[in-house]
């Protein structure tokens, strides 16, 4: 009754905490925030300058007096005092302000994270003000973003492929069956095209080039028609601005390794499969989620590596976030299920 009335006087949330952004639900409403996970601060006081845009933007272009840093790392807190603030500017932004109570908040957390990180996103938030803090495993929250039938006797499969972690697991009866997380996503995308720029020309860019170059013309399969832009950087030799001509093609080779571990723990899960479940995937085949399934040709790609039919998400960048939603307006209904429960042992 009093989580009702709580809830009738505060903008309960629910967040995807993730590494490359931060996204945020308001109960009731819809998609509230999208910022980047990233803090300005000054080197030695750590005060705060920016978070969020504005932060992303100094990336790679501050003085030596402040950095501009990503508070998580593959997918957990790496630095807690700057993921705290983050998380506190973040509520302070949506919460309704003619409010005193403070918001419910769902946050969706890689699968694969130990009892302590939990501990640290959970106490990161209840600092940063959240009244009650509940976590929930990205790959359910993308299933059930994505639409995905998590409560149904057959099962389905999700790969959510992130910026710092990629979550996959096979559900059924509103349960994760077999669930895996690895430490390679789009971050480590963007690392590989850094690493191929300085490695064959001698050419040093920065995040912000590499991720764009990603998404542009990146593939993870042959595309029918090759695709070539410029990419301006500084020269390691001579220490001048330069800009080379780079094609589809050399950015597939670029990231081709990152890519192969991913379709690696996606067959990895499917050995792990139990087969009757195996079965249904022949039909339900996999659903694809995060940004780094938006690289072109992933679907193709994953298809041919699985012989299974893959389907990329209707909104792929925004699934976790939503299933955090969906958990938060059923969250009452949950709590009276898991009370009647004990009332009944």
């Amino acid at each position: 009754m009093f989580d009702y009335i709580f809830g009738l006087f505060s903008n309960d949330m629910g967040i995807d905490l993730g590494t490359a952004s931060v996204l945020v639900y308001i109960k009731g409403k819809d998609i509230a925030l999208r910022e980047p996970s990233v803090v300005a601060m000054e080197r030695d006081t750590k005060c705060v300058l920016a978070i969020g845009i504005e932060a992303k933007k100094m990336l790679g272009k501050t003085p030596s007096n402040i950095i501009a840093v990503r508070p998580l790392r593959n997918g957990v807190i790496a630095d807690f005092e700057a993921t705290e603030k983050m998380i506190r500017y973040f509520i302070k932004k949506v919460h309704n302000k003619k409010t005193l109570l403070h918001p419910r908040v769902v946050i969706g957390v890689p699968s694969g994270i130990t009892e302590v990180e939990r501990r640290a996103v959970r106490e990161s938030a209840e600092q940063a003000g959240a009244r009650e803090v509940y976590l929930i495993d990205e790959p359910m929250a993308a299933a059930i973003g994505a639409g995905i039938p998590v409560h149904d006797p057959e099962g389905s499969m999700i790969v959510d492929i992130g910026g710092g972690t990629t979550e996959v697991a096979v559900i059924s009866l509103g349960g994760m069956v077999v669930a895996k997380s690895l430490d390679v996503a789009g971050d480590k995308m963007d690392e590989a095209v850094v690493q191929y720029f300085r490695r064959k020309y001698n050419l040093l860019i920065g995040e912000n080039t590499a991720e764009s170059v990603k998404m542009k013309i990146g593939s993870a399969f042959p595309l029918e028609e090759e695709l070539a832009m410029d990419v301006k950087g500084r020269d390691l030799l001579t220490g001048l601005p330069k800009t080379v001509k780079i094609t589809s093609g050399e950015i597939r080779d670029a990231l081709a390794d990152p890519i192969k571990k991913i379709v690696d723990i996606v067959k990895n899960v499917l050995e792990e499969t139990p087969a009757e479940l195996s079965a249904d995937l022949i039909d339900r085949g996999i659903i694809l989620s995060g940004g780094g399934s938006l690289v072109k040709g992933f679907p193709e790609l994953l298809a041919q590596e699985t012989e299974l039919p893959v389907n990329r998400a209707d909104n792929p960048l925004t699934c976790v976030v939503r299933g955090t939603g969906v958990y938060l307006e059923e969250l009452d209904n949950i709590k009276k299920s898991r009370r009647s429960k004990k009332g009944n042992i």
